[in-house]
């Protein structure tokens, strides 16, 4: 059984376009994400990116370092804390917390570029089979 690695990192940009993409898969089309205007009178006053398109990179790093092992027994615990306003380079990290009996439990959060916290938590994985 491998060392899991003691941190991870992915920075992606998470533009009006992304979120459009985000919208059209998930069939989730809510004018807070897609409508400039109906945005502009929301409590955030403009378009807000979805909570899981900011969630998905987390376990694109999780799924980049342990493959199918985070697909089979990944888990993630996480609260959002602020949205993201695109467009915006959201940085994801794990920093390892424990190992043991297999299993690897990392904090996780992705943070705007500003520093603002985006959302925080823990993922953890069953190392059987890491990458």
């Amino acid at each position: 059984m491998s060392t899991p690695p003691e941190e991870l990192r992915l920075v992606r940009l998470i533009d009006q376009g992304r979120v459009d993409a985000y919208a059209d898969a998930a069939r989730d089309h809510n004018p807070i994400h897609v409508d400039e205007v109906f945005a502009a009178a929301s409590p955030f006053g403009t378009r807000i990116a979805h909570g899981m398109l900011v969630l998905a990179l987390v376990s694109e790093l999780m799924s980049a370092a342990f493959g199918e092992a985070w697909a089979r027994s990944g888990a993630l615990k996480v609260r959002w804390r602020a949205p993201a306003v695109p467009p915006v380079n959201v940085s994801a990290r794990a920093l390892l917390r424990s190992s043991s009996d297999g299993v690897a439990t990392y904090d996780v959060s992705c943070e705007a570029e500003d520093g603002t916290v985006l959302l925080a938590g823990t993922a953890s994985v069953s190392r059987g089979t890491s990458a």
